[in-house]
């Protein structure tokens, strides 16, 4: 599990699922930043991770300051699905 900070808005959402430096993750949750008085462009905070993780995320059995944190820009983030199914409606 990893803490990915996205310059810019590539358009994923919670429960989405993204490619990365030829990784692909699993979003488990999105945090919007710099919509006020922020940067140029929105960051997306995310915290992603492979599907076997998602437990450990839903059960919260980690650190959330211990994550590996990597940045990118929203152009090397390829969206592979933009939202979960079960995600949809909210």
């Amino acid at each position: 599990m990893k803490k990915l900070i996205i310059h810019g808005d590539p358009g994923l959402r919670k429960g989405g699922r993204i490619e990365y430096d030829g990784e692909e993750y699993e979003v488990f949750s999105v945090n919007r930043q710099g919509d006020w008085h922020g940067p140029d462009r929105p960051q997306l905070w995310c915290t992603v991770g492979s599907e076997d993780e998602e437990e450990t995320f839903k059960t919260q059995e980690y650190i959330p300051m211990h994550l590996d944190t990597i940045d990118a820009d929203a152009e090397a983030v390829t969206v592979l699905r933009e939202r979960g199914t079960a995600n949809a409606e909210s």
